[in-house]
């Protein structure tokens, strides 16, 4: 099998190859070959399997085309800009969001139109595609009203991968990501980065700015549950789906004071100590039109699963980023 990862430079994207390399297979098809690329050159793992790496562009026309005249078999499609960088800039999001991954699906199109070409393609979307009204668990039927031009792109692809899909151009499933927390490394231009920022930068002993009330409410998951959730979708019999080919995934509900007293908890007072409030009206407006929780019945079925717990999440951080131990 020929996978293809498209923002294979971002965390999630990193931790999905080290879990590709790592179980070799997919579904009980045996990996042989790797293409990773982004938009700054993808790190290239020491390992026997061929792993191709290419920094491009792919929301300019022609690149996604070249990257998929070798038919890759399994093609995650994790590219995308930030919520609060969408959300700045509006012709890069689109041009990005939005334009690239037309670009992809029709560039699949084109080259099936050749011969037959029919790959599985994972696509990464949001649970910013919801809006209001937002009840406080969201149930699988929920329409989608996102507020913002990030949700809006992730939306918009959502309703290409299921026509695309339905015309028998390749068999899509897309996956809606809880905000995933603990994010190791910096801060990025996410909205919702301060959620990890306030767990992060206090196990390292910095101090982390909370921009939000202690009471707002969030639907969280781990990174190792992220990857878990793009290798069960890549391994799903899709006809499970029918044509409602996107599934919101599980995770935990709780608020960020709720969060701050896992970190308690796990770490005890002086990292909460670290925690400096600094309200920020632009970031909760944004955070203030996201859900607060779901009820994920489609997912869980199919046998998709995350944490049950924020101590756990943090603790996942701590193993995975720290060594399993504090500083």
């Amino acid at each position: 099998m020929h996978v293809l990862v498209l923002g294979a430079a971002g965390m999630v994207g990193r931790k999905l190859v080290a879990a590709l390399l790592a179980n070799g297979e997919i579904g009980g098809t045996r990996i042989d070959r790797l293409t990773l690329t982004d938009i700054v050159m993808p790190d290239a793992p020491a390992t026997a399997l061929p792993i191709e790496t290419i920094a491009a562009d792919f929301s300019q026309p022609g690149v996604a085309a070249t990257l998929i005249k070798s038919r890759p078999d399994l093609i995650f499609h994790l590219a995308a800009i930030v919520s609060g960088e969408a959300e700045a800039d509006f012709d890069k999001g689109y041009r990005i969001n939005l334009d690239g991954t037309r670009f992809l699906f029709e560039a699949v199109r084109q080259e099936g139109l050749k011969s037959p070409y029919f790959p599985r393609i994972v696509f990464t979307s949001s649970i910013a595609v919801f809006g209001e009204p937002l009840p406080d668990r969201i149930e699988d039927t929920h329409f989608l009203t996102p507020l913002t031009s990030y949700g809006t792109q992730k939306a918009i692809g959502e309703l290409l991968l299921a026509d695309y899909s339905r015309r028998g151009f390749f068999d899509g499933i897309g996956i809606r990501l809880p905000t995933i927390a603990v994010r190791p490394g910096k801060p990025n231009k996410a909205a919702s980065g301060f959620f990890s920022g306030i767990i992060r930068e206090p196990l390292a002993g910095m101090e982390a700015v909370l921009p939000v009330a202690e009471s707002v409410r969030h639907w969280f998951a781990s990174p190792r549950a992220a990857v878990k959730f793009l290798l069960r979708a890549a391994a799903l019999d899709t006809t499970q789906l029918g044509w409602r080919r996107t599934l919101t995934m599980p995770g935990l509900s709780i608020t960020v004071g709720e969060q701050i007293a896992a970190l308690r908890r796990v770490a005890g007072d002086k990292a909460v100590k670290l925690i400096r409030h600094e309200p920020d009206a632009t970031i909760a407006k944004i955070v203030a039109g996201w859900p607060r929780g779901f009820d994920p019945k489609r997912a869980i079925a199919l046998g998709f699963e995350a944490e049950t717990s924020f101590d756990d999440i943090i603790k996942v951080h701590i193993e995975d980023e720290l060594g399993g131990k504090l500083p």
